[in-house]
Parts: structure tokens; sequence; C-alpha cells
């Protein structure tokens, strides 16, 4: 509905992808993110498997590992088959109301995933700062509560930072030049003077990050003095390297973040569309693709267990192309 002459309200955006793509490239592009797509679910899958029939996995650290993955499951299912369908059939079109709630979801999970991160390593802290106290303190009951809280939390975010969206009066413009819409790029359609609404999410956006950044990072110096105190040898290289992995995952999701939302801002961080879309698409989609490998394949627990299921699988196997063989025979 036209408001007046500059003035339009937008029923429905379309999703651009990058930019500078060039037609010929598009199925590849979309064979490309439909192959990565199955690839983080059935990997992140795997492991709600596992838990769901384990139940010797069923404890506090796999609780965390389970809502990790599950969340690691909803962020490509709310970001990529839209994508997928772009690419695929020209097919970039969301409803203004689909497109708002796909960037409640994208913010969403973006903001559990680093609850869930603080989460993990709150328990890492309790279970090496204070093992006596840890199996009274962190039980399947305390983290359940804290995994179904840091799921309701997360929703305060973006609900905050969208509620201004829907009265928004848009200049006519509905490409969003992303790979699916978040805030940035609803926003940057908008009337007027937009510096200060990216100022606003910038700083929203700051605090639910980083501030759970913050309270990983004095953890895992907590964690760091104390393993250098009480321990030695072949398990202070065990535990370093649990440090590593973790803080590779972390630097992953945290460090191009900063970069991404900050480049409004600062000239010297200016980044054209495509490159500001890789980005994104790097640290949205790349720790779901690693996670189930880092937090779980690397678990000596959860190995045992895959191996058994394999030996199991062998061992099935033969006897029935034994029964094959005997019936033709």
């Amino acid at each position: 509905l036209l408001a007046d002459d500059n003035y339009t309200q937008v029923s429905a955006f379309v999703i651009v992808g990058f930019p500078s793509l060039q037609p010929e490239y598009f199925d590849i592009v979309g064979w490309f993110f439909f192959f990565l797509y199955v690839t983080i679910v059935l990997g992140n899958l795997l492991l709600v498997v596992v838990f769901a029939l384990e139940h010797s996995v069923q404890k506090p650290m796999y609780i965390i590992m389970l809502s990790l993955a599950l969340s690691d499951i909803g962020f490509p299912t709310v970001a990529l088959p839209k994508l997928i369908a772009r690419y695929w059939w020209n097919d970039g079109r969301l409803s203004f109301q689909t497109c708002l709630f796909q960037r409640h979801m994208i913010h969403y999970f973006g903001s559990l995933n680093s609850l869930i991160l603080l989460t993990m390593a709150l328990d890492r802290y309790f279970a090496i700062c204070f093992p006596l106290r840890y199996p009274t303190v962190m039980t399947n009951q305390t983290m359940t509560g804290l995994t179904v809280l840091t799921w309701v939390v997360a929703h305060i975010f973006p609900s905050v930072s969208s509620y201004h969206i829907p009265t928004m009066l848009f200049c006519g413009l509905n490409k969003i030049m992303n790979v699916f819409c978040d805030t940035r790029s609803v926003v940057a359609l908008v009337c007027g003077d937009i510096s200060r609404k990216h100022m606003q999410s910038f700083a929203t956006a700051l605090f639910i990050l980083y501030a759970p950044l913050s309270l990983i990072v004095i953890s895992y110096i907590a964690l760091i003095v104390t393993v250098l105190h009480v321990d030695s040898g072949k398990g202070l290289v065990k535990t370093f390297s649990t440090f590593a992995t973790q803080g590779c995952i972390i630097s992953i999701y945290y460090i191009p973040r900063f970069f991404v939302y900050a480049a409004p801002f600062f000239p010297s961080l200016t980044m054209t569309p495509d490159k500001r879309i890789a980005a994104t698409l790097f640290y949205s989609l790349f720790p779901p693709l690693i996670n189930p490998f880092i937090y779980c394949l690397r678990t000596k627990e959860i190995k045992q267990i895959l191996r058994r299921w394999i030996q199991k699988r062998k061992s099935i196997f033969p006897k029935s192309m034994t029964l094959v063989k005997i019936e033709e025979k």
C-alpha cells in the first residue's frame, strides 16, 4: 500500500544472495549449500540419536552437547532452504511476516549458541576447579534446567531488537542484500537516517554475544590457573588440547561476527557485500559443520559407542551373506 510518493509499506522481500554471482554458477552454489545442509544435519543428528539410545551418555556434559547439536540443526534449517530455492528455482521471495520470523530465528540461534558455549564453559569450570562438588552441583536436573533457561532467554535479544520493525516505512525497496533476513539487512531498506538504528542493533548484539564471551574467557583463565597448580604431564597436555580446540571454535564464532557488525561504524573495516555475506556464512555454518567432530567424535565414550554400533553391523551382515549362499546352494 502506497503511503505517499516516497514511502511504501512493503508486503514481501526478496533474498538476493551474493550480488556479484553470475547466473551460470547458480546451480553449483545451490548444490553446494544443499550438501552442506545435509552434512550439518546428519552430523548433528548422529549425536541426538546417540543420546536418545544410550543411557550411558545421559550426563550433564552430554546434555550440553545435545543442546548444541539441536541448535546447530535449527540454524541451517531456518537459513538455507530459501537460499537453496533462490539458486535452484530463482525463488527468493519471502512475505513480510515470514522474513521477520526468519530474522527472529536467525538472531535467536545466534544468541542461543552463545549461551550454550557459556554453559559449556561453566560446566568445565566446575568439573575441573571443584571436582568433589561437581557431581552434586551439576546434576542432570540442574543441567536440564540451565538448558531450558538458555533456550528461553535466547528469545530476548531478537524480540527486543525487532519490536519496532513492523511499524517502519520502507522506501519502495525490498531486496535483501544477504542470504537470509537479518536485522541489518531489513533495517537497511528503511527510509530516513538509519545510523541510530544500526547503532542500537550493534550495541544489543555486542551485549548478547560478548557478555557471555567475557564470562567464558574468565572461566577459562580460572581453569588454566587451576590446572597449572594441580596437574602436570599427560593430564596437562590433554587439558590444554581441549582448551585449544574449544578456543578455536569460540574464535571462529565470535571474531568474524565483530568485524561484520562493526563494519558500518569503522571505514577501515568496510566490506563489499559479497565479502560480508561470505564472512556471515563462515561464522554461521562452519561451527555447526565441525562441532559434531570437535565435541562428539573426539569424546572417548561416544567413539566407543559408535565403534560398538559398527561392530554390531559387521557381525550382522556376514550372517546374512552366509544365509544367502546356503540358499543358493
